[in-house]
């Protein structure tokens, strides 16, 4: 048997194979962030991973990087993720939430006039923050970003306890566990960032302080799922959303190793930058062993056979696919089978409705 579809045990649960959904945004919840009968069915279709980790879900309404993504602060979307997660549990599949602030990652469009919230207020490179919404026609589309403002100390706290009221939202819909998005240049990793965060107190300076903003929302987070049912995504070499960091061993060395201490039940890493072609996972499968023991999901535009090979050398202990399980609702059959694979259709990815979301074929029976 192929070692990606062996099973494997996290954080207590037993994971059929070693193949994850990654967190794939589809901009489907409608403006009131809520998910709806077809997320359930989308979800649900897909329940055969071993794991699924949902669609960034925003924490917060000064969360907004992509208009329509759904949330986890309303009764009204914890409701909606209650149905989601009951009919992934319907076909035995295990599903994580990935909780979100975008930061400064956003535009004054989709917060209502405000401004977004930064570590330090950092707006000279606002063309390369990736901000999307829904125009008037209909059709889904990138925007501009607006310049953000720098957070005042109690905003962070409220961040903080955002990602913790998130979890214990997650808990009550029956979910079973959660990841924390510190990956792709959002709140999180501006804070890791010493380009973006160039604050004087003790959320600034050396990575300690910068790292602080993460360790209290791991914190708020365990307040709901002990450690070993908390996920962290990282991307240190991402470009995208440049937040990226000069002493990247050093920064993302302590922070590894930082949530090695925490015990967490395992790091995402993601290779942002094989989105463009620019693959980086030797070197960030070697960084994350070298400081952090536990268990590894490795994301980033690898084949199935790819990722096998790593899961079968140890240098991953699960992989997460993205844009294969948007066009392939039965990933892991196929991969058992050599494929074949549909093609995903880039047209459809983000806002619409059914096509392109739950009608891709399965194989026949």
């Amino acid at each position: 048997m192929k070692a990606i579809l062996q099973p494997a045990m996290l954080g207590g649960l037993a994971l059929g194979n070693r193949v994850a959904m990654a967190p794939v945004t589809r901009s489907r919840a409608g403006r009131d962030g809520v998910p709806d009968d077809l997320a359930a069915q989308y979800y649900q279709q897909r329940a055969s991973a071993g794991l699924l980790i949902s669609e960034a879900t925003n924490v917060s309404t000064m969360s907004a990087a992509f208009e329509l993504a759904p949330g986890i602060y309303t009764p009204e979307q914890v409701a909606g993720w209650r149905r989601v997660a009951a009919a992934v549990h319907r076909d035995g599949g295990k599903l994580f939430m990935q909780l979100w602030h975008s930061g400064r990652v956003s535009s004054y469009a989709l917060l209502g006039g405000a401004a977004p919230l930064s570590p330090s207020g950092v707006n000279d490179d606002l063309h390369l923050l990736q901000v999307y919404g829904m125009l008037r026609n209909g059709q889904y589309t990138r925007i501009a970003a607006s310049p953000s403002r720098a957070m005042e100390r109690e905003e962070i706290f409220s961040a903080v306890r955002a990602f913790g009221i998130g979890a214990a939202n997650a808990l009550d819909t029956g979910l079973d566990g959660v990841e924390i998005h510190a990956a792709n240049g959002y709140l999180p990793q501006q804070f890791l960032s010493s380009l973006v965060n160039r604050r004087t107190d003790d959320f600034g300076g050396g990575v300690e302080n910068r790292a602080r903003f993460l360790r209290l929302v791991i914190e708020s987070v365990m307040l709901s799922f002990p450690a070993s049912r908390i996920g962290v995504r990282i991307s240190p070499f991402a470009l995208y959303n440049n937040a990226g960091d000069p002493a990247l061993a050093d920064t993302y060395g302590y922070l590894l190793r930082m949530l090695e201490e925490y015990g967490v039940g395992y790091v995402h890493a993601a290779d942002t930058n094989a989105w463009g072609g620019v693959p980086d996972m030797d070197e960030l499968l070697s960084l994350v062993r070298a400081n952090y023991g536990g268990f590894v999901i490795a994301n980033g535009g690898l084949s199935p056979e790819a990722a096998d090979g790593l899961i079968r050398d140890g240098r991953a202990d699960m992989v997460s696919f993205g844009r294969q399980f948007i066009a392939n609702p039965d990933l892991v059959r196929r991969i058992a089978q050599g494929g074949p694979y549909n093609e995903p259709d880039p047209f459809t990815f983000y806002g619409g409705g059914s096509r392109g979301y739950v009608d891709y074929p399965a194989l026949a029976a």
